[in-house]
């Protein structure tokens, strides 16, 4: 273990445990007492039994859970640093990319059956697996019923997680998997792809016919599932996620953005070409443009199926990863654009006075949360612009020290 050296930053951040543990962020203050939590799972046991889960299960699953303060702290912890792309982009590694070249091969008769049924690329579902749970080497390693119950009995997302709770029991009380075998994430996600309850509910297939839908131990089950879900997102197996693409000298920034869409054909009028050079597909998909490093980065033509990796996972990072990890397994090669060598972390506390000067030069990037939103992309574009410097609205230790200059 490396040695801790007490800074400004690790003060801060003390500063910020201390607040969980007294419970300013909403963690409801009866949490350590066991009398309020026994009654409420007392009431939730009685609407558990009125939605039709047997009595056997809930005293089974019920009897002597206790809250888990663990699964509470993880619940409100925040990062110290913002999740930049070059480190997210660090999980599609060799060692990943291997292994699923294997896995593909591995089960290659049962994902075309699955692909037949389904339409979704084999590749896409070895992608999604190696992402989720790293090849079903970790599920998490939380029991989830206690988990979810900590979490219901919680005030901050009760309501939510009231219903992964009785989805989860339901599942139970069907005989899908045993309680011992019910292993996941800390907030309930499950199994080889990290459904959470009310998604297994609604999608988990038993595609081995043996009367269960098993996203633990069965990979007919697992990758049939997650099919299913893909599916009636509207996957469509004719397209792909996106390629790499490059950018011509003057493009406006502000273009790049999911919630900018237009033809390919467009884009290529406009004078975005593949990365080596030569002219986009001539093809009529809706496309957006994503520089999710800025404009030191990589820059993205992303298409439908992105989106609906999106309706999967809500990150923009989450679904360049899982595109481009799928690519490496047909072949394709790495993104063009490394990572600077000067390239500096940028922590939550720096996002916060960047947002903080900019309202007092009168752009207005909102409430200093240290979250970047489209106000906060809007006011750093304007800034930069006035600074003449290339307005991609990307956060940078670079962008702060311009601030600080002013």
């Amino acid at each position: 273990m490396r040695e801790i050296v007490v800074t400004v930053s690790h003060m801060r951040l003390l500063a910020v445990y201390a607040v969980l543990l007294i419970g300013v962020f909403g963690a409801p203050s009866s949490l350590a007492n066991p009398h309020n939590f026994d009654t409420w799972l007392a009431n939730f046991r009685l609407d558990a039994l009125r939605s039709g889960i047997s009595e056997e299960t809930l005293r089974s699953a019920l009897d002597g859970v206790k809250p888990r303060p663990k699964v509470v702290r993880k619940d409100r912890s925040q990062a110290e640093f913002t999740q930049s792309y070059w480190r997210y982009m660090e999980r599609v590694n060799k060692r990943r990319i291997d292994k699923g070249k294997e896995l593909l091969i591995k089960y290659s008769p049962l994902l075309k059956r699955v692909q037949a049924r389904y339409g979704v690329q084999p590749r896409f579902l070895i992608a999604f697996w190696g992402l989720e749970s790293n090849y079903g080497s970790t599920f998490g390693g939380h029991p989830v019923i206690p988990s979810l119950a900590t979490l219901a009995y919680d005030n901050r997302r009760a309501k939510f997680f009231r219903v992964q709770l009785l989805a989860a029991l339901k599942i139970l009380d069907r005989g899908d998997i045993t309680l011992d075998r019910m292993i996941g994430s800390w907030a309930g996600a499950m199994g080889h792809v990290q459904f959470i309850p009310s998604t297994y509910e609604s999608y988990a297939v038993d595609f081995d016919g043996d009367g269960r839908r098993d996203i633990w131990h069965s990979m007919a089950d697992v990758f049939a599932s997650a099919a299913n879900y893909l599916s009636s997102l509207g996957w469509n197996d004719k397209e792909t996620w996106g390629r790499e693409v490059r950018l011509p000298a003057d493009f406006d920034f502000s273009q790049a953005s999911l919630s900018v869409r237009k033809p390919l054909y467009d884009w290529q009028q406009a004078g975005v070409r593949r990365i080596t050079g030569g002219k986009l597909p001539n093809v009529n998909f809706k496309t957006s443009l994503l520089i999710p490093a800025g404009h030191r980065g990589p820059a993205f033509a992303v298409y439908g199926n992105f989106r609906r990796i999106m309706r999967w996972n809500r990150s923009i990072l989450y679904a360049i990863s899982v595109g481009h990890l799928s690519d490496r397994f047909i072949g394709l090669g790495p993104i063009s654009v490394r990572r600077p060598a000067n390239d500096k972390r940028v922590s939550v506390y720096m996002v916060k006075e960047i947002q903080a000067r900019l309202n007092q030069r009168g752009f207005k990037a909102g409430k200093p949360d240290g979250v970047i939103g489209k106000g906060s992309r809007a006011a750093i574009r304007a800034f930069q612009k006035m600074k003449n410097v290339p307005a991609d609205g990307y956060v940078t230790a670079d962008l702060l020290e311009l601030l600080r200059k002013e």
